[in-house]
């Protein structure tokens, strides 16, 4: 067996943790007061994953909740005492090669309010579900219309030297 590959984020109320496993099987997770326990298998080659953690603060067991899709199972960790910010996911400091920070979900949300938070994530998810090419938003700009076309015959460039 060999660790899964994660990455994790605080936030207020809960840390995240996404196991980044396509198309797992067999998922185990158990949820305990200072502890996780990942299992599955999955991958390409089919490998057997298991991640056991020490957490760096306690959960609420029964409010966690874990969702799996195709490409990751995703750990959503009720914090026991929200509005603590955990500086790191392990009770012990030492860095694991399998985990690392999530920096597109990362907020430092020690000094915002709950209101600017909500507005914030409002506006995330209003622009992830704007439309548009390579993933940017559509700016209305359309075509061209309403230009006038000038035949370069009839008007001649001043010269900008």
């Amino acid at each position: 067996m060999q660790p899964a590959t994660a990455k994790w984020y605080d936030r207020r109320d809960s840390v995240f943790i996404e196991f980044l496993v396509e198309d797992s099987k067999d998922l185990q997770v158990k949820f305990e007061k200072s502890k996780l326990d990942f299992r599955c298998v999955g991958g390409i080659e089919t490998l057997k994953h298991h991640n056991e953690l020490d957490l760096f603060d306690s959960i609420d067991p029964n409010a966690s909740k874990h969702k799996r899709t195709d490409r990751s199972v995703l750990c959503c960790l009720k914090k026991a005492e929200a509005g603590r910010a955990w500086p790191r996911l392990t009770k012990d400091k030492a860095k694991f090669q399998w985990l690392g920070v999530d920096f597109n979900n990362w907020k430092d949300w020690e000094d915002d309010s709950d209101e600017d938070l909500s507005s914030f994530d409002k506006f995330s998810e209003m622009m992830n579900t704007m439309g548009g090419e390579d993933g940017m938003p559509d700016l209305g700009m359309g075509g061209m219309e309403g230009l006038e076309e000038h035949d370069s015959d009839d008007e001649k460039m001043p010269d900008l030297e």
